[in-house]
């Protein structure tokens, strides 16, 4: 099982020990988190962001390439929300059916739902 972050999911557990713990228990640990989720999840004051930055260390950040970009494209546009669904979404989602077995760790999994339901393979959501 491959766990993806996208900006919900590294607020969630970013400073969480207890969370982080189960995560690791059950063998979730380290995620993948796209690198323009970062733009939403950080502020840029590494005084607000020293607890995402001491979570996001221990992950692994991953480059988006064109082709994972215009998959992500494809994604937002298929599910008909493109218009109110965030492009970095569609990226967490893009990157998430190239993983074995992927679980999407996320706030907001009602828009998450719409973009995997264009996905060409299965992605458990799981809400923070």
């Amino acid at each position: 099982m491959t766990l993806i972050l996208d900006s919900g999911g590294i607020s969630a557990l970013a400073g969480n020990r207890a969370r982080l713990s189960e995560l690791r228990r059950r063998d979730l640990w380290p995620p993948e988190v796209p690198s323009v989720t970062l733009v939403e999840a950080l502020t840029g004051d590494h005084r607000r962001d020293f607890e995402a930055n001491r979570l996001l260390r221990t992950c692994f950040v991953v480059d988006i390439d064109e082709t994972t970009a215009r998959e992500a494209a494809r994604i937002r546009t298929a599910s008909g929300r493109a218009a109110s669904t965030s492009a970095v979404d569609a990226i967490v989602v893009a990157v998430a059916e190239t993983r074995p077995n992927p679980i999407v760790l996320t706030s907001d999994p009602g828009d998450m739902a719409s973009l995997i339901a264009q996905s060409a393979r299965p992605i458990v959501v799981v809400a923070t």
